[in-house]
């Protein structure tokens, strides 16, 4: 009696189980096609089989499963796929699509300084931008010529480094850069490495057609002049302006509106009206008579700062860098690069090997 009861009780509990492993079973397989029907397309399944086509044996069973966790396997994949880099970079959208092409560099120089200062130039960073690059300087150079062409140009200008002179130089500049058609306009002094390619992605966040000036100042505090009205009448006048040594740039937009206080002849009577140097003479038209405030930005280097602060893994953003003297040592970016520093003073050679390793000059494989 114990025996048949306990083979009874066994029946029961193997029956029971069965029972309770095709609900599972059908429960599953029913929750697989309504997750068939949302998973992936937003909206339910239109042709959902009905309960009686369920039940169609082990082989569909495990299908089913099979199905179901490859679909949520997938999805999970889906959700964890990292986002694209360009998704999440910190830099803005561009506003425009340039290249070098659309930007006149202007280099300002003199003729004692063709040897030890511009041929540095010629042989790095203006090596690689040569359609984009206008030298003007204030004397004749054949040997420049052979080089770079008519972007030689010889402004006739004084070779003194006074107020007149480098007035005079930026008055060519600017006509040349309008007549060029271009979109930016770029001056730099012939101490200054141009990054080009970061040049060309910071402009390309502003549109060339509204009034933008950018660059670096090199006060911390506007400079303060007086403008002579006529009459022997002055007014007092204060604005921010963009160093020449660290290199500015001016929209098409912003050049244009300039012109009565800059083409021709103007700039250099504009100059004189406030008695100051050429830079500062483009703020003044810029800030003080245009009112378009000037545009910061740090990538902008002269040497008038401490180049040092600027480190290796930092140099391929900025834009410009420089060389020169600072508080009575040598200033000049802290880079242990493909030259000793005796065979590259400024840095310069290094900087472009480190930023252009493909150049043919360049030692190959170094440790910066």
């Amino acid at each position: 009696m114990f025996k048949n009861n306990g083979k009874k009780t066994a029946i029961s509990i193997a029956s029971t189980a069965c029972l309770c492993l095709l609900l599972v079973v059908v429960a599953v397989q029913h929750h697989r096609f309504q997750v068939d029907g949302i998973i992936g397309t937003g909206t339910p399944l239109l042709n959902a089989p009905d309960a009686a086509q369920e039940d169609t044996g082990s082989a569909q069973v495990k299908k089913g499963f099979s199905a179901y966790f490859t679909k949520l396997t997938r999805g999970r994949r889906e959700v964890e796929k990292p986002t694209r880099s360009s998704e999440s970079t910190d830099d803005p959208p561009p506003a425009e699509d340039i290249n070098p092409d659309d930007i006149f560099i202007a280099v300002k120089t003199t003729k004692k300084f063709h040897q030890s200062r511009l041929n540095l130039l010629l042989d790095t960073w203006i090596s690689r931008n040569m359609r984009q690059t206008y030298i003007f300087t204030d004397g004749e150079d054949e040997e420049l010529k052979k080089k770079i062409g008519s972007h030689a140009i010889n402004t006739n200008c004084s070779a003194a480094h006074s107020r007149q002179a480098l007035s005079c130089k930026m008055a060519v500049e600017y006509d040349k850069f309008i007549e060029s058609g271009k979109k930016w306009f770029c001056h730099v002094d012939d101490d200054n490495y141009v990054n080009v390619r970061t040049l060309v992605k910071h402009l390309s966040q502003y549109p060339h057609t509204q009034d933008m000036y950018i660059g670096k100042p090199s006060l911390d505090r506007p400079i303060e002049a007086t403008e002579r009205l006529g009459d022997n009448k002055m007014k007092p006048v204060n604005f921010w302006f963009a160093t020449g040594g660290a290199g500015f740039c001016v929209s098409r937009g912003l050049a244009l509106k300039m012109s009565p206080w800059a083409s021709g002849g103007h700039f250099m009577n504009t100059a004189e009206k406030i008695r100051l140097p050429d830079d500062c003479t483009i703020g003044y038209i810029i800030e003080s008579v245009l009112g378009v405030p000037l545009t910061r930005s740090n990538l902008f280097h002269s040497h008038l700062e401490n180049l040092q602060q600027v480190s290796r893994s930092e140099i391929y953003k900025q834009i410009t860098l420089s060389y020169g003297m600072f508080e009575n040592k040598s200033n000049i970016i802290n880079l242990k690069g493909a030259f000793p520093v005796e065979e590259d003073p400024s840095r310069f050679k290094s900087v472009h090997c480190l930023l252009y390793p493909d150049t043919p000059w360049c030692p190959p494989q170094v440790a910066f």
